[in-house]
């Protein structure tokens, strides 16, 4: 009998202990994958003013140098798939492929010790990359696993250029009908017409003092927000963008006191900047990232000074918290979060800032 009675308790007990395990693996479960998701969710100082406002993370980029090493990074895009393309003189990987959540997909390219500039074109639905090489003095077409297209060498038919290394090429910009505009930003300062095949069409611009002049004419967009598009040109020695007609027409100068930016890139109803130095280019790592709404208002700097205007003019703008070194170009992705690459500082790896 007292066997009979012994066994059943020992059964309860089992079977109590059993569901207590189960119970407790379960909340133990629970906890660590939400230790997970939080350890997953940035942490990082928020930056930015007016509703722009993002939280950094500076390492969201990082990866192995060993493996796959930065030396400049210059310019982001994202294509069609929401990867994150980064393009860095690196000759090891040319271009390294992220996704958003900072994993390397893939690299790819050998050949662009002086690789710039990067831009994502699609034509009728096909994706390209133009990338721009100011140490071989070309600007290439390739597809989206690096072979080559088409190659651009200096223009020697308008005589503008006597030797290919006056043609430093910086940018390139796309329009709607398959013709394509180049920057030489850092050569002879001209801005570049050029049909789907390559044959030049037009040219404006150069090194100059009047307005239509230009003074390190980095990037180069169309702006396609006015019921016309626009060419906006960067002028970045004169702190401002400049706005062209298609044909290479000056049209207005949206000036940005102290903000000496690189490429303009625009998302929505907004154009963004990374700002190299400011207040001017003879102060190092003084950069920020400038946010402007479609009137060309200045609304939100990341690591600069909160915009400010008096009687409509906006009042000089620099680096209010120490970031950034060198921004080079700002990417802003289908979920509005921005990712910074970074020239001459320290061959560090992109950051991400999430809005908030």
């Amino acid at each position: 009998m007292i066997r009979q009675n012994v066994l059943p308790n020992l059964y309860t007990l089992h079977n109590m202990n059993r569901r207590n395990f189960v119970k407790q693996a379960a909340v133990t479960g629970a906890g660590i994958f939400l230790t997970r998701d939080l350890l997953a969710r940035p942490k990082g100082p928020v930056y930015g003013h007016n509703g722009m406002r993002y939280r950094m993370d500076n390492k969201w980029g990082n990866l192995d140098p060993h493996l796959h090493p930065v030396n400049d990074c210059h310019e982001m895009v994202q294509d069609s798939k929401g990867r994150i393309i980064l393009l860095t003189n690196e000759t090891k990987n040319n271009i390294l492929i992220y996704s958003k959540s900072g994993r390397l997909l893939d690299f790819w390219g050998h050949e662009f010790p002086g690789a710039h500039g990067l831009t994502l074109v699609n034509e009728n639905g096909e994706e390209f990359l133009f990338i721009t090489d100011i140490k071989r003095h070309q600007v290439f077409k390739t597809t989206m696993t690096g072979r080559i297209l088409m190659t651009i060498d200096y223009p020697q038919e308008p005589g503008i250029y006597q030797k290919k290394e006056q043609f430093v090429p910086t940018e390139t910009t796309y329009t709607n009908k398959g013709d394509f505009y180049i920057a030489d930003g850092y050569g002879a300062q001209y801005v570049l017409h050029y049909d789907h095949k390559g044959k030049l069409l037009n040219y404006f611009g150069g090194r100059g003092d009047g307005d239509a002049h230009l003074d390190n004419a980095h990037g180069i967009l169309v702006d396609h927000r006015p019921e016309n598009p626009l060419l906006l040109v960067t002028d970045r020695t004169r702190t401002c963008f400049k706005r062209f007609s298609l044909k290479g027409e000056l049209m207005d100068v949206l000036h940005l006191p102290g903000a000496c930016v690189c490429r303009p890139v625009i998302h929505g109803d907004h154009l963004y900047a990374a700002v190299l130095r400011s207040p001017d280019m003879s102060k190092e790592a003084s950069g920020f990232v400038t946010i402007l709404d479609k009137s060309g208002k200045v609304v939100s700097n990341i690591g600069g000074t909160e915009p400010v205007y008096k009687d409509g003019q906006l009042q000089q703008m620099v680096q209010a918290d120490k970031i950034f070194i060198h921004p080079h170009d700002v990417c802003v992705d289908d979920e509005e979060n921005l990712y910074v690459a970074q020239w001459a500082s320290g061959k560090v790896y992109p950051y991400k800032f999430t809005r908030v």
